[in-house]
């Protein structure tokens, strides 16, 4: 077997051990006879699976009993509507825009209501992260949204933003997972699970249960967070076959360590490679220091020729989908918690032996 060092921001790589699980169970599903992607999401054997799943990641992000854990569909983009449709009741929602997602979430909070951008750092094309603090908030905001790790620019609240008594909801996407969070500092958090817990297809929802049941009466139903808590997230049928992969990575992470094991190996990763950009002649890291991210490292030469002759030779070395996002150009290398430290290792060295041919 031949395989790649896979840096794509999403859909991203998945533990070999979980690939190989899903492998083995592809047409005998522990002697049900049939794949997961062919039982009926209303059978006894994917019961388990589902319950077995969000009891896995209960466990692996210590959920508190106050909160519901939501598996959706629609990807984290179909959050931008479902968050100010259930969230809104007085129509205001204050916003941080630290990337393009939470632009993009902006802009779809304002057909809802009074959507209003409290802090930004467009001004710097979002190499970090505008401070906030609870005077910032209006008084009669329903909630605060924020981007917690900017995939595109890679860079990431350094620590859970202020914003006193107000309802805190993160996208977390591109982080979750990936160290531990204290959930009870969200009202909502949620995430597209194609970056660090499964295919695409499946999008997670941590919700506290005071916040259910206040949507706006044009809710459709299949972005009711009530209704879909309701019904155990089985309104209509599930991402089956995404949810059964995202338990086998919460059992994956849960085995090596927990959140605290992947935040260490997270850190160790993520600074061998800025270390080495760091230090270089030719490369340079786009985003401010402060606000780093650990899973999208983001850099440029400063020759956008050079930029795409280092992603073409990094690809004939096995070094994949280095390529910065189309909007910023240069390089981003995600190593979400499945990127062993070999492949940052081996992309340091190609950096540096290019670094020598290129000077």
């Amino acid at each position: 077997m031949s395989r790649i060092y896979n840096f794509s921001a999403g859909p991203s790589m998945l533990p070999v051990e979980v690939l190989e699980q899903c492998a083995a169970e592809m047409l005998d599903y522990n002697g049900s006879g049939m794949s997961v992607m062919e039982m009926s999401h209303r059978s006894p054997v994917y019961d388990a699976i589902i319950k077995e799943t969000e009891a896995d990641f209960r466990k692996l992000m210590n959920i508190p009993d106050n909160y519901k854990v939501l598996f959706l569909q629609g990807g984290a983009s179909t959050q931008f509507a479902a968050v100010p449709l259930n969230l809104m009741k007085t129509g205001k929602a204050d916003y941080v825009v630290s990337g393009q997602f939470s632009k993009k979430a902006f802009k779809e909070a304002q057909k809802y209501g009074d959507a209003k951008c409290i802090a930004s750092s467009e001004d710097r094309t979002f190499a970090y992260i505008p401070e906030i603090t609870p005077d910032m908030v209006r008084e009669d905001a329903d909630y605060v949204h924020v981007c917690y790790n900017n995939t595109i620019f890679g860079t990431k609240f350094p620590q859970v933003p202020n914003v006193g008594d107000k309802v805190l909801v993160a996208d977390m996407s591109s982080c979750i997972t990936s160290e531990p969070v204290d959930v009870t500092k969200f009202g909502v958090i949620y995430a597209g699970a194609q970056k660090n817990m499964a295919p695409a297809g499946l999008t997670v929802v941590i919700i506290r249960e005071d916040l259910l049941g206040t949507e706006k009466e044009f809710t459709p139903v299949m972005l009711s967070y009530k209704e879909m808590a309701e019904n155990d997230s089985m309104y209509n049928t599930p991402p089956c076959y995404a949810i059964y992969v995202a338990g086998l990575v919460y059992k994956w992470a849960l085995k090596n360590g927990g959140l605290e094991e992947m935040k260490k190996r997270n850190e160790e990763k993520a600074a061998l490679l800025y270390d080495y950009i760091d230090s270089s002649k030719l490369f340079k890291a786009t985003a401010d220091k402060k606000y780093r991210s650990m899973m999208n490292v983001c850099f440029v030469t400063g020759d956008a020729d050079l930029d795409k002759k280092f992603c073409k030779e990094a690809e004939a070395a096995g070094l994949s989908n280095l390529k910065g996002h189309r909007s910023v150009g240069g390089m981003r290398a995600s190593i979400y918690n499945a990127m062993p430290r070999e492949g940052v290792e081996a992309l340091v060295a190609f950096m540096k032996k290019f670094e020598a041919e290129n000077a």
